[in-house]
């Protein structure tokens, strides 16, 4: 089954979000139970959204992901929080 795009995008942003905002001191640890609980999650694979997280640029840009599992990372605010 596959995800569609703009739920995909929502999924990898708000994780994003969540890992700047708890600031965990084990992220994977955190994420895994983030994946666990937050609903619609479960729709994209852990390491899906791993590998995408792992694609995020370093630095405290103002950026966020787009076009789905084959998307990328974007200049700006993402349409839907």
């Amino acid at each position: 089954m596959s995800t569609p795009d703009g739920l995909f995008d929502t999924l990898v942003n708000r994780a994003d979000k969540a890992l700047k905002v708890a600031r965990p001191s084990d992220p994977p640890a955190f994420l895994l139970e983030w994946h666990a609980r937050v609903r619609f999650a479960r729709r994209i694979t852990l390491e899906q959204l791993r590998k995408c997280l792992e694609l995020r640029p370093d630095g405290n840009l103002e950026i966020h992901w787009e076009g789905g599992e084959g998307g990328s990372w974007l200049k700006g605010k993402a349409k839907f929080p």
